[in-house]
């Protein structure tokens, strides 16, 4: 059986980096070398795409990693079979059945298990998704659990926890990307002093450690205006920062670039709020209208600067409008046959997912539902063409469709781009006075970025030469 399990594992691990990887069109892994490749470990981990996260991070270190489910799972017999054969351990939250919380012992009873054994097994402290990638309140359970464990070895288990950090671009949208980004592991043994006597204290003090270590990881922004600040700031700078930035000190891959840099930003705006409030709140309100004036222009972020580049921006539209003349015949191609599967996906996603955390829950039911709406129209295609037409023209039929899908969406989302620099220069020509404001604006606001990050840097050099 235990070969039967591993087998499985193997095969469901692959299918889920598949489908991943039709999702996603990037997987970045930061600091993929701090995993443990060997010993017990409990991976504690934010929770913003709900099962997709641990699709991410169960494919995205070399060891199998144990994971808890609800019980719901484990109603439909097949079901509940597979998920044991790879590792999937049932929990009973209080939602689940109120009478029946007493099992949640034997939860972490199998937990501990697969932890004595060396195993992996990973856990989100915060207990649920959100839509928002903002990091709630930890509760105690992966904290009582390690040190529990530990306590009953005596301190010599070895047992380790390592924090992951999983940051979305746009988790609801199909295409963008994630990084994984893991921190160094935080030996349990270390909080175990006192246990006994004191054991709420260390409890609180290692969940403590392990929020911190998350915020962290991913961009933490404990105020939503902030948070607001943060993302205009980046749609206008982070670009340039990026040119010239002297923050990072190695070579990194773009989304854990854009995760430096963007908590860099957030650093300085608490800065800018911290040291001078009414700046701060003048330069947010002066955010706001240029957000305004932008989203009444219908100007996507990235086309504001080309306003004031004529040449450049007649050059994109027409060297698009001839990829849009030569690229629609494959285009359409692909999407006749991308509409019903499309559409099923769609549906699915919209009626069977919860409304409160429906960016949560999208990625999984577009991945799992995926499989089988792709799969099912374009065999049906293929069974008709073979009908039709025999084998030799069915299997380039075959050969054609992925290629064509994936030219379809690109193209899609070229156009879109396109529409827009269209509309960008209607306003050019047709709307001088408003952009003559937007312009306006915009500069004064790369100035006055400029000018509190010149501040902040010298800020923090004298703080760590203080």
């Amino acid at each position: 059986m235990k070969l039967l399990g591993k087998c499985l594992t193997t095969t469901v691990a692959g299918l889920l980096r598949i489908m991943l990887g039709f999702y996603f069109r990037r997987v970045e892994l930061f600091h993929a070398e701090r995993v443990p490749s060997n010993g017990p470990v409990l991976f504690a981990s934010n929770h913003p795409g709900s099962v997709t996260d641990a699709f991410i991070i169960g494919t995205s270190v070399p060891r199998q990693v144990h994971f808890v489910a609800t019980v719901q799972l484990f109603r439909f017999a097949p079901l509940a079979w597979l998920l044991k054969q790879c590792g999937i351990i049932p929990i009973n939250r209080l939602k689940d059945d109120p009478r029946a919380m007493r099992s949640v012992a034997a939860t972490f009873e199998a937990c501990f298990e697969v932890l004595e054994d060396g195993g992996a097994v990973g856990i989100f402290p915060e207990g649920v998704s959100y839509d928002d990638s903002q990091l709630k309140t930890i509760k105690t359970g992966a904290a009582r659990m390690a040190l529990e464990l530990e306590q009953r070895h005596g301190g010599k288990l070895g047992l380790r926890i390592t924090p992951v950090g999983l940051t979305y671009s746009a988790k609801e949208r199909y295409r963008s990307e994630v990084l994984v980004h893991f921190d160094e592991p935080i030996e349990v043994a270390k909080f175990l002093e006192g246990y006994d006597a004191r054991r709420k204290e260390c409890i609180t003090e290692l969940s403590g450690e392990i929020e911190g270590r998350l915020q962290s990881l991913i961009v933490h922004l404990p105020r939503l205006e902030h948070a607001r600040v943060v993302e205009a700031v980046k749609r206008l700078y982070l670009d340039r920062l990026k040119l010239g930035n002297v923050i990072l000190k190695e070579p990194l891959t773009p989304r854990a670039e854009d995760l430096v840099l963007s908590q860099a930003i957030a650093n300085a705006a608490e800065w800018m709020e911290r040291t001078f409030p009414e700046r701060f709140n003048a330069f947010a309100r002066k955010l706001h209208d240029y957000e305004r004036r932008r989203a009444r222009l219908k100007l996507p972020d990235e086309t504001s600067e080309r306003l004031s580049e004529k040449r450049n921006l007649l050059a994109y539209v027409l060297s698009r409008s001839l990829l849009a003349v030569l690229g629609a015949p494959i285009a359409v191609y692909g999407w006749v046959h991308r509409l019903l599967p499309v559409a099923l996906v769609r549906w699915v996603a919209t009626r069977f997912t919860n409304p409160g955390a429906r960016k949560a829950q999208t990625p999984h039911a577009s991945m799992l539902v995926g499989v089988f709406a792709f799969g099912g129209c374009y065999a049906l295609y293929v069974w008709l063409v073979y009908r039709w037409f025999g084998w030799p023209f069915s299997l380039w039929y075959v050969l054609s469709l992925p290629i064509a899908g994936l030219i379809s969406y690109y193209y899609t989302h070229e156009m879109l781009r396109l529409c827009d620099a269209l509309r960008t220069a209607v306003i050019l020509f047709r709307v001088p006075f408003a952009r003559k404001r937007l312009l306006s604006l915009r500069s004064e606001l790369l100035a006055e970025i400029e000018e509190a990050r010149k501040e902040y840097r010298r800020s923090v050099h004298f703080t760590e030469t203080a």
